[in-house]
This record gives structure tokens, C-alpha cells and sequence, in this order.
């Protein structure tokens, strides 16, 4: 029996009809990718797997005791939670036991020596243990760590909305559910921590049900892909590579069926200029088959998906130079996000920015702007550079505008060297007549982005600066915009955790590491992640731990023998590895503990962070020595 069963769904908003007549089943264990345009109702269809809204018609049958775990986009965490009781919160009973043996340590810790309270320190410690708390206590840390929470006794009214993102992730995940519901979970991870939570969810023994547009991610995770439209949910085996392939067959074959379906009317329409007035039952049938014709036209016509018209016009001719930074230092603080940055752009140059949350990337662009001062260091734009600044925060847009009134106050506007009404600019961006008059605050995030987008083309600039600007966008509007930035004339900073979108667009990167440090890296994300783990093989681990300072990686050129150090390295790898393991399982039986968690919490995740370094330090040893031995047996 299926774990999930989904009959004969629909569901409309007001007069919108989203989907109707849905049926499909989810196995034990499969991951099911959902990718589609903004509004086409994939998000819709997780809440109402999740029970978060009822569906107009239909029924889902959920088998008896299975578990099923939601992530929203905007997700609810009750504002008096801690950040540790929060990811708790769906094991009530351990939350409890664990809320109150941290309020007593902290008791124990300013030094009060009741024996009651030590008493009742002992006895939560056993209902913790009883319930299997401290394994899962560690597990906790370790999540925590690697999503880039610390402080995890701060309240979640005090976090950002990207760390409450994080939080809830975090919660559903330590959940784990029969059947896991994910709506856009890499909005607010860099890129290192999306590429652990591949791995996690490559790993879950769970059933998923995802909404991303991170195509990198769908290649690596889900098994089966459905795409939603307003008229259909097309599924396809495999991955978004699968997807690509079988796509482009289909719509081959329906192209070819259009064609002769064109030719067919051509025909019907000459004989129907050429007859007389239809009276005899025979002329009768060959007109209604050219109604049918005609409707099968006007319908496929409609099924196909409408893209946004989105095409950067001329920049302004740039200058020699176009942005230089020299020796570029900037701190809050005892935080260090810059330190002694300096490289220059140059003409036609993409450059993506990537990084750890909060490790300086926005700050850079905002200093660049000049909205921020450096602590040290210059900044330069050429003679000729004209900036435009897409922000990810979206605080620009006044939620009591309408969309028309956000664009421009303008009733015609300069668009691509022409006069255009503004109400048909904004047609382009997929915004009609009537939904112009809506207030930006009503719409989803896609369409916020789209609102940003439309006023950003307005701007005469050749060099783009954007922070984020594929975060909500659906995948028909991300390969448009990534098609634009390519072909764009100018020059382009931007910020983005994008992989796929990186590797389009970016000819350059510039990646931030911790600490203050700050590489550029030639060519896109994949190119720079694959030397970066040929980097981490080749170092020894006492090296990795160290700050690295130089990337100069070459890459290997076809079949070669073993050097003399590779010999020595392959000699002691062995070694290496057990040593490794050994410091491995150390640190997770400290972590078990849980005379441990009676510690500081700064404690909890430092050992945390150690043990997560030494398990990455065991992978790559283990890769390394399969590195070396397939060159010794080939070479």
C-alpha cells in the first residue's frame, strides 16, 4: 500500500482555478521533486498534504500511523521558544525534560549548591536518557551546527527571517517523519550547507515531497519530477537532468503533431473558401471536423507556458576601468568580514559572490555602493560605471503600493531605447492589466521579485550589483534572467546561492571563507567546488584545519603514474585514516555524554563543530585513498 494516496484533488482561490482532477501516490522511501511557474499551486498542494488547508474536491489517505513533517516557506515558530526548545517542539515530552534540566543547570551554574536542585538535575537527567535524549540531544547540536545557528538559547522573536527558516528546518528534519514536506528549503542556505543537506536527504529513509527551484538539488535528491502547470502535472523519472531530456522529446513530438495539425486546418480552411454553403451531411461532418481542429489549436496554443519578456537593454559605453578595490578591510566589531580584499572588475566580467550566511558578502556590495563606509581601504568605480542595486531585502517596495505605482511614477517609461506604456511594460513581466492594481504586500515572493526585476531594467546602468535576486523565482523566470545576464553588455556583481544559476551566469567568483578571507576564484561554481575538494584530498588533515591561504589547484591531466610523495602519502594513508576515526569516535562519545550537556553551551558546539571537521576529515581521507590507488593499479 502507498504511503500517501491522492484522488481526484482541485483547488481554486477565488475565481482561479489552481489544479482539478490531481491524482498520484507516494511509495515508502521516494522523493518526489514539484517544479512549475509562481501560482501554478505546488505550494497549495503541500499544505494540503499537510493538512494546512482543506482541498475544494478530492481525498488523500494517508496509511494509518504515518507521520508527516512540513516546511513552509514562511514558516510559524512561537515567539517565546529559545532556538533549542524550538527545534524540540515536536517531541513535546523531551522539549519539557530538556527545558527544564537547562533551567537548572543554569541555577547549578551561578554557583546556588541546593541539594534539591541537584537532586532534580539527577532526576531529569534519567527521563532524558529514558527517552533516548542525549543521542538526540547531540544529534541536535551537530544539525544546529552545520546550519549555521549559534546562540541557541537566544529567543526566536530576536532571530532574522532566514535563521527562523533554519530553525524550523532544523526541526522537521530531527522529526523525522514517514513522509517530509519541504517548500523551497534552500532559500537562506549558502551553498556548502545546501550540499549537506543533499546528503542528508539522499540518506533519509523517509518518503519527501519537495518545491525548489535549486536544479542542482533536484539532480541529486528526488527520484521522480512533476511538473505543475495550470492545465497539467506531467511526471517524469529521475532527476531535473532526466526531466530536460524527456521535456525536449515530448515537446518534439507535439511540435511535429502541431505542425500537421496547422496544415490540416490550412487544408479544411481552402475548402471551406471553395464550397458552397454547407447543406449536405457530408460537408457538415468536414466543417465540424474543422471546429475540432481549430479548438485543438486554440488549446495547445494555451497550454504552453508564457515566459517573461526580460532583455537588458545597451549600457552606457564603460570605461577602462570599471570597479577596483584595493586592500578593502571591514569589522563589527570583534567579527572580522573583510580583511585586505583587493581585485578589480573588468569589462564584460560576471562575478559571483558566495559564502556562509552573515560572512560579509552584502556588506561588500553595500560598500561598493557606497552605503557602507570601510574600515579601511578604497573603493573606485570607473569615469563611466553606472550601478543598479537589486536588494534581497526587498525594502524598497512599499507594501501599500500598488504594482503599477512601485515600478515607476511615470505613466510612459524609456524601455530598451523606446517609449513603452507602462501598462504594457508591465504585461511583459507577466503582470495584467488587472493585477496591476494590486498591493505588492498581497503578492507572493516570486511576484515581489518580479516587481523588483521590472523597476531594476528601468535604470540606465552597466554594472549590475544584485543580492539574491533568484530567492522565490520559479524556473521559466530564472532561465530568462540568467539568459539576460549572460548576454548582458556591462559588467555584473552578484550574490547568490544559486549553484546552477552561478554556473550560467558567472565567468568569476569571489568566495568568502571565514574570518575575513576572501578568494576569487576563476570560472563558475562547479569548477571552484571540484578543485576545492581536490584541495581538501591532497592536504593532510592538520593542514585542512589550518586558515588556507592559496587555491592554485591544476587539474590533473589523463592517466599518470604515482609521484615518490604520492607513494609516501599512499604508505601512510592507512594510518592517516584509523587516526582519524579514532579522534572521530572520541569526540562523539564525549558528545554523549550527558554529564556534558550540564557544560556551557559554547562548549556543546565547539565539540560539536570538531566532530562535524573530524567525519569531513575521515570522507576525505577515504576519497584521497581511492584517489591514489585507482593511479596506482592505472598507472
Amino acid at each position: 500500500m502507498p504511503l500517501l494516496t491522492v484522488s481526484n484533488l482541485s483547488k481554486s482561490h477565488g475565481s482561479r482555478e489552481l489544479f482539478a482532477g490531481v491524482s498520484f501516490s507516494v511509495e515508502d522511501g521516494e522523493k518526489v521533486g514539484f517544479i512549475g511557474p509562481n501560482g501554478a499551486g505546488k505550494s497549495t498542494l503541500l499544505r494540503i498534504v499537510a493538512a494546512m488547508e482543506p482541498p475544494d474536491t478530492g481525498a488523500l489517505a494517508l496509511r494509518r500511523g504515518a507521520t508527516v513533517g512540513w516546511l513552509g516557506q514562511e514558516p510559524e515558530i512561537a515567539p517565546d521558544e529559545t532556538i533549542r526548545t524550538a527545534v524540540a517542539a515536536g517531541r513535546p515530552a523531551m522539549r519539557d525534560a530538556l527545558s527544564q534540566y537547562w533551567a537548572v543547570a543554569a541555577e547549578l551554574a551561578d554557583g546556588r549548591e541546593d541539594p534539591r536542585l541537584i537532586a532534580r538535575q539527577s532526576q531529569l537527567m534519567t527521563t532524558i536518557e529514558a527517552l533516548g535524549g542525549w543521542h538526540w540531544q547531540h544529534e541536535v547540536d551537530r544539525v544546529l551546527t552545520r546550519l549555521g545557528l549559534d546562540g541557541w538559547d537566544r529567543p526566536v522573536n530576536s532571530l532574522s527571517g532566514g535563521e527562523r527558516k533554519r530553525v524550523a528546518l532544523a526541526r522537521v528534519l530531527l522529526d523525522a517523519p514517514d513522509l517530509l514536506l519541504l517548500d523551497e528549503p534552500t532559500n537562506h542556505l549558502d551553498a556548502v550547507t545546501t550540499e549537506w543537506l543533499e546528503d542528508w536527504l539522499v540518506d533519509y529513509p523517509g518518503a519527501l515531497m519537495l518545491v525548489t527551484h535549486d536544479r542542482y538539488f533536484l539532480d541529486r535528491v528526488v527520484t521522480r519530477l512533476v511538473e505543475v502547470t495550470r492545465h497539467e502535472f506531467a511526471t517524469y523519472d529521475g532527476g531535473y537532468s532526466e526531466y530536460l531530456e524527456a521535456k525536449a522529446e515530448r515537446e518534439s513530438k507535439e511540435a511535429a503533431e502541431e505542425g500537421k495539425r496547422d496544415r490540416l486546418v490550412e487544408r479544411e480552411l481552402e475548402w471551406v473558401k471553395r464550397s458552397p454553403s454547407a447543406r449536405r451531411g457530408k460537408q457538415k461532418a468536414r466543417i465540424k471536423r474543422l471546429e475540432g481542429l481549430r479548438e485543438a489549436t486554440v488549446a495547445a496554443q494555451r497550454s504552453a507556458t508564457r515566459e517573461l519578456d526580460l532583455q537588458f537593454g545597451s549600457p552606457p559605453r564603460l570605461g577602462r576601468t570599471v570597479l577596483e578595490i584595493e586592500t578593502l578591510s571591514k569589522s563589527y566589531g570583534d567579527r572580522r568580514l573583510i580583511d585586505g580584499l583587493s581585485t578589480r572588475l573588468r569589462v564584460g566580467e560576471r562575478i559571483g559572490v558566495i559564502g556562509p550566511n552573515s560572512s560579509g558578502k552584502t556588506t561588500l556590495l553595500r560598500i561598493v555602493l557606497g552605503l557602507e563606509l570601510p574600515d579601511s581601504g578604497n573603493v573606485r568605480l570607473g569615469v563611466n560605471t553606472r550601478t543598479a542595486y537589486f536588494d534581497q531585502q526587498r525594502l524598497d517596495l512599499d507594501p501599500g503600493d500598488s504594482v503599477y505605482d512601485a515600478v515607476a511614477s511615470e505613466e510612459w517609461v524609456d524601455f530598451r531605447g523606446r517609449r513603452v506604456h507602462l501598462r504594457s511594460y508591465l504585461e511583459q513581466f507577466l503582470f495584467p492589466v488587472a493585477m496591476q492594481e494590486q498591493r505588492v504586500g498581497s503578492l507572493s515572493g516570486g511576484e515581489r521579485n518580479r516587481v523588483l526585476l521590472a523597476r531594476f531594467l528601468l535604470q540606465d546602468a552597466n554594472l549590475l550589483v544584485l543580492d539574491e535576486p533568484t530567492n522565490d523565482l520559479d524556473l521559466p523566470t530564472l532561465r530568462v534572467l540568467e539568459s539576460a545576464l549572460a548576454e548582458f553588455a556591462g559588467c555584473v556583481l552578484v550574490v547568490s546561492h544559486d549553484r546552477f544559476f552561478l554556473d550560467k551566469v558567472a565567468t568569476g567568483l569571489l568566495v568568502f571563507e571565514g574570518n575575513g578571507v576572501v578568494h576569487r576564484h576563476e570560472g563558475g561554481y562547479e569548477l571552484y567546488r571540484k578543485l576545492r575538494a581536490e584541495a581538501a584530498a591532497e592536504e593532510s588533515p592538520a593542514k585542512r584545519s589550518a586558515p588556507r591561504r592559496r587555491h592554485d589547484v591544476l587539474l590533473a591531466a589523463g592517466p599518470r603514474r604515482l609521484t615518490y610523495l604520492e607513494k609516501q602519502e599512499l604508505e601512510g594513508i592507512e594510518a592517516a585514516i584509523l587516526a582519524a576515526e579514532e579522534r572521530r569516535d572520541r569526540l562523539g562519545t564525549e558528545l554523549s555524554n550527558p554529564a556534558l550537556y550540564a557544560d556551557t553551551p559554547e562548549r556543546v558546539a565547539g565539540l560539536s563543530a570538531a566532530l562535524a571537521e573530524a567525519e569531513t576529515s575521515v570522507e576525505a581521507l577515504y576519497h584521497r585513498w581511492a584517489e591514489l590507488e585507482e593511479i596506482a593499479t592505472s598507472g
